[in-house]
Parts: C-alpha cells; sequence; structure tokens
C-alpha cells in the first residue's frame, strides 16, 4: 500500500504548488497595468517555475552533469519568479488596506509555500520512480519451484541395476531401484512358507486321527540312524583356516618383499591370498600407525 499512498500524496502536494503559484499569479496581474499584455508579462514567471518543477518531477535522471545543469536552471527561475511575486504582492497588499510590515511579511508565505511544494514534489518523485522500478523487477523475475518439490514431482523408473542410471544433477545419487525391489507377496506364496515351516501337534484323544506333521516311528529311527553319520561327516571336514591378523600380514609381505624386491602391490596381494583392496587397507592402517605413533 506504500506506491498507492504515495501517488496520492504526490496530487495533494502537486494541489498546493497549484494553490501557490496562483496567488502569486492574481497577485502579479492585480500589480499590472489594466491591460492584457502587462498582466500577462506579470503571470509569466510563477507559470514558469509551475512548468519547471513539473518537467524536473516528471522526468528521469540519466546523466549527473545535466540533473546538475537543470537544477542550477530552476533555481534560477525560482529566484526570478520569488523577486518578482515579492514586490508585486507587496504592492498589492499595500494597495488593499494592509500596513505596517504586514505587506512585506505576506509574500514571504506564498513563496515559501511554493519552494516547499516544488521540493516535496520532486522528492515524492524519486521515490515513486524507485518503488515502481522494483516492482517492475519482481514481477518481470523467472519463479523457479524449490529443488525437494522438483524431485518429488520427478518419475521414479525402474532402471537396469545401476546405480547411475537415474540421477539429478546437484542431487544426492538415489540407490538403484533393482536392488531394493522386492516379488509380489501373493496367497499362494504364503502358503507354501507356511508349509516349509515344521509345526507342533497337540496330544490328541485316542482314536483321533494322526497329523501329517506328527514325527513317526520310522522318522524317529531315521533321525537316530542318521546322527552318526553327521558327526563323521562333521569330524571329516578339515578345520577352517584361520586368518592373518594385520601384523602378521605385514610380517609376511615383508618377507616375500625381501626375496623378491621387484614384486608389484598385486602380485604381493595374490601370494598372500588376499585382495589388492584388502592389502591397501592394510597398508593405509599400518601408516596410520606410525603417524600416531610419531606424533
Amino acid at each position: 500500500m506504500v506506491l498507492p499512498q504515495l501517488r496520492r500524496v504526490r496530487w495533494a502536494v502537486r494541489a498546493t504548488l497549484v494553490l501557490g503559484v496562483a496567488a502569486s499569479v492574481v497577485a502579479n496581474v492585480l500589480h499590472a497595468l489594466d491591460n492584457p499584455i502587462s498582466q500577462a508579462i506579470a503571470a509569466w514567471p510563477p507559470l514558469a517555475l509551475l512548468l519547471t518543477v513539473e518537467l524536473i518531477s516528471r522526468v528521469p535522471v540519466h546523466r549527473r552533469s545535466l540533473a546538475f545543469a537543470r537544477l542550477i536552471a530552476t533555481a534560477t527561475i525560482a529566484g526570478i519568479a520569488a523577486w518578482v511575486s515579492y514586490w508585486h504582492m507587496a504592492g498589492v497588499a499595500a494597495r488593499y488596506g494592509e500596513t505596517g510590515a504586514s505587506p512585506y511579511l505576506l509574500p514571504l508565505s506564498v513563496d515559501g509555500l511554493i519552494v516547499v511544494a516544488s521540493i516535496c514534489l520532486v522528492e515524492l518523485a524519486g521515490r515513486i520512480t524507485t518503488l515502481e522500478t522494483e516492482a517492475r523487477a519482481t514481477t518481470t523475475r523467472p519463479s523457479t519451484p524449490p529443488a525437494d518439490i522438483q524431485v518429488a514431482d520427478t518419475p521414479v523408473a525402474p532402471n537396469d541395476g545401476r546405480e547411475d542410471s537415474l540421477t539429478v544433477p546437484g542431487l544426492i545419487p538415489m540407490p538403484s531401484a533393482a536392488n531394493t525391489r522386492r516379488g509380489p507377496t501373493t496367497t499362494a506364496a504364503l502358503a507354501e512358507v507356511a508349509a516349509a515351516l515344521p509345526r507342533k501337534t497337540l496330544p490328541k484323544p485316542r482314536g483321533a486321527e494322526v497329523s501329517a506333521f506328527a514325527p513317526t516311528r520310522k522318522n524317529r529311527v531315521t533321525a537316530s540312524t542318521s546322527a552318526p553319520a553327521t558327526k563323521a561327516t562333521n569330524a571329516a571336514k578339515p578345520p577352517a583356516k584361520s586368518r592373518r591378523t594385520p601384523a602378521q600380514t605385514l610380517e609376511a609381505a615383508a618377507k616375500i618383499k625381501a626375496a623378491d624386491p621387484d614384486i608389484t602391490e598385486t602380485d604381493l596381494a595374490a601370494q598372500l591370498g588376499i585382495s589388492a583392496s584388502r592389502w591397501r587397507t592394510i597398508r593405509r592402517q599400518a601408516d596410520q600407525a606410525d603417524l600416531r605413533l610419531a606424533a
């Protein structure tokens, strides 16, 4: 609401300026001789000041030198109008009964009103021009939706297993849809899972039907006879090879390098029985430990 209010105030200030200029014009016309030429000459200075103020308040400034020149010209015209109007109004006031200091003070009120209204009109014009420029820049600026709304509106389609198949520039890459894809859960699949799970049956009274899931004597015998075979199989399995510690791996690597100084890192990892990435990780951890000890 600031811009409409300033426009209304500008119209009020313009009306005040017109009122002061009208008073000055009337005093000049009354003081002039009783002929149209004299009256037009006397009325011209206040009208020239009014037109000059309107021009500088409506025409925007593009060069400081030109703005300074027109301000000097406006001040000169205002001085001429004030000088002429002052003596004309003082003579009219004295002719129509004003005595003492009143004829000389009354013109100052009219000239002061014109000066104040002129300055206010120029200031309001500059302020209104600034606000209108800012409003035009705001309305013409393109509006972009937030980034989170753009991501939410982007359709997510299943990819071919590659994590970089669905990426958005400037955002964190989304995990692959193929890795989180799950098959449909149907009633048949649930039934198969339930059938595969063992069931416990409660003791039933005599004469009741034996459950298909209840263990029979044959099953007990089979389980008892298969137990020793399972133990024998477990005993026949070789013990699992224990994994070397990083210190042991470094020691073994030092021995291999001592035997073959020209061996590459890949061949060294192969002889140690580990991957190249695992070997690099062990070396990095050892270097960090050495740095901590040195510190």
